[in-house]
């Protein structure tokens, strides 16, 4: 019988979620959903050194904005808990010293201050020191130490680590779903604490025995956790519990835009993008570093761009509902390659996913901009507004920029408009042309002026560009916007003639 596919996203609350970590966490989420299978959120908490308050909350926040739902985890329990590996304190030791009894692992009684002299020594002898099968004989161990002494020291209390104890000469062979059959030799590889002298697991351990415990069945996590992945593997094996090994997939980087390198908070600072989904505030440093949520991106259009860093469906498609990455996802459209940031690529799709959104949406999110700069419209105009200006915009907070002319005045005109298109005698025509718009009826009178200006020009054998273009800087102050009929509609006779006239005047000063 199969098992069910059980997956998990496993942070450390050491501080805020990068979007590489979001995005491993997406295609958790897309194995398990296509697969009929759970999604799971656990804190791994182990370096207590490194713990930082309101990570965990930041994580669970990050997730909930982005749409992203956990079956089972810190925040909602379940069956396998608890979620946090803190909580799990009691469980590991067992682990560890079963180890020590299959001969698998090992007593460590070396201080920090010996490790240290040693790797000094080895430094000063252009080398690197690595505990392992080649050192641990030299060492103080349970592996160089007689037994006695090992007892003696053990009941005293004195402090010690547990190592894993890699055989020499062993190939340690495992397949990744994503980079193939990788084969490496133990000998050299450095034997790993697994137990710490401060009662607490390490990763290693506590990763190994959680997923074992969570019925994990497959482990979608970063390339950074390519090179521990055999001492992984080889603790699966040292336990016994091969036959339940979950499956590795070793996601690839996300690299900086130029390519160079991972991708970190640095170049989001220095190139102006956040790395993170949402803003974050260091207690310590009292440094806040943007998060996409307050740049305005929209949940959906991170969940999209994240998806395609690093795997695509074989097709053109770029635009992707949620649910339909879950039906096309597959392990085997993932890259093996980095994946460089696209800036650009993100602005891009934040723009497909602002069109999506209704004009009403839109339009409580913009009303509440305009209150903010105490500005008090009618819901209808700025629903008007927004219909007319959304496609020019890639944020939300884009539409005053887009729009700024709809509620304010224009105090000054485009200079290098001006200079292009109000010539000597424009004043004159215009102010006739003023003259006659003021005349038309007020009932649908936006169609009816144009369907005027469209006679007129041409009859008098003026310039329909010039003339037109004059009109929209009076009103707007600059010739940009949406077709000047839709903005005569929205602001109506009474705005377009006294914008007109007071153009008409300042100018011709």
């Amino acid at each position: 019988m199969e098992h069910k596919v059980r997956v998990r996203f496993a942070p450390s609350p050491t501080g805020p979620l990068h979007i590489g970590g979001v995005r491993t966490a997406l295609y958790n989420y897309l194995f398990a959903k296509q697969n009929g299978g759970d999604f799971i959120l656990r804190i791994e908490d182990t370096d207590q050194t490194r713990f930082v308050e309101g990570a965990e909350q930041y994580i669970i926040e990050s997730f909930q904005w982005l749409g992203l739902k956990f079956d089972e985890g810190v925040t909602m329990g379940g069956p396998y808990g608890p979620y946090r590996q803190s909580e799990r304190k009691h469980l590991y030791k067992d682990y560890a010293l079963e180890l020590v009894n299959r001969g698998k692992a090992y007593y460590a009684f070396d201080t920090p201050e010996e490790l240290n002299a040693k790797r000094q020594e080895a430094e000063a002898q252009k080398q690197t020191f690595q505990y392992d099968c080649n050192t641990r004989n030299t060492l103080k161990n349970s592996l160089s130490l007689p037994a006695d002494e090992v007892q003696r020291r053990l009941e005293q209390g004195e402090a010690y680590v547990i190592r894993f104890k890699f055989e020499k000469g062993e190939k340690i062979e495992f397949d990744d779903l994503i980079r193939g059959h990788i084969s490496v030799d133990s000998s050299l590889l450095d034997d790993k604490v697994l137990y710490k002298s401060d009662g607490m697991p390490t990763y290693h351990l506590a990763n190994i025995v959680d997923d074992r415990l969570m019925h994990i069945t497959h482990v979608i996590r970063g390339e950074e956790w390519l090179p521990s992945c055999p001492l992984h593997v080889s603790l699966y094996r040292a336990f016994g519990w091969e036959d339940t090994m979950p499956e590795f997939a070793h996601l690839p980087l996300l690299l900086k835009p130029d390519g160079k390198g991972k991708l970190s908070k640095r170049d989001g600072d220095r190139l102006g993008f956040p790395v993170f989904p949402l803003q974050w505030h260091d207690n310590k440093s009292g440094e806040i570093s943007s998060g996409y949520r307050e740049s305005g991106y929209l949940p959906q259009a991170v969940v999209n761009m994240l998806a395609l860093l690093g795997w695509n469906d074989g097709t053109e498609q770029e635009i992707f509902s949620l649910d339909e990455l879950v039906n096309k996802f597959s392990i085997d459209r993932i890259s093996k390659h980095g994946a460089k940031f696209d800036l650009d690529k993100a602005k891009w799709f934040n723009h497909q996913y602002l069109q999506q959104v209704s004009d009403d949406e839109l339009a409580e999110v913009y009303q509440k901009q305009l209150q903010q700069k105490g500005i008090n419209t009618e819901y209808q105009t700025v629903k008007q507004v927004v219909g007319l200006v959304k496609e020019r915009c890639s944020f939300a907070n884009e539409l005053w920029l887009n729009s700024d002319y709809f509620f304010v005045r224009p105090e000054q005109y485009a200079e290098k408009a001006l200079k292009k298109r109000w010539k000597e005698g424009t004043g004159a025509i215009m102010q006739t042309i003023s003259q006659h718009l003021h005349d038309i009826e007020d009932n649908d009178w936006a169609e009816k002026a144009e369907d005027f200006l469209m006679d007129y020009i041409p009859k008098n054998e003026l310039n329909m560009g010039q003339i037109m273009n004059c009109l929209r800087l009076s009103v707007v102050g600059d010739t940009k916007g949406p077709n000047m009929l839709d903005i005569m509609k929205v602001l109506g006779k009474q705005e377009i003639l006294f914008r007109l006239d007071t153009a008409i005047a300042k100018i011709n000063l």
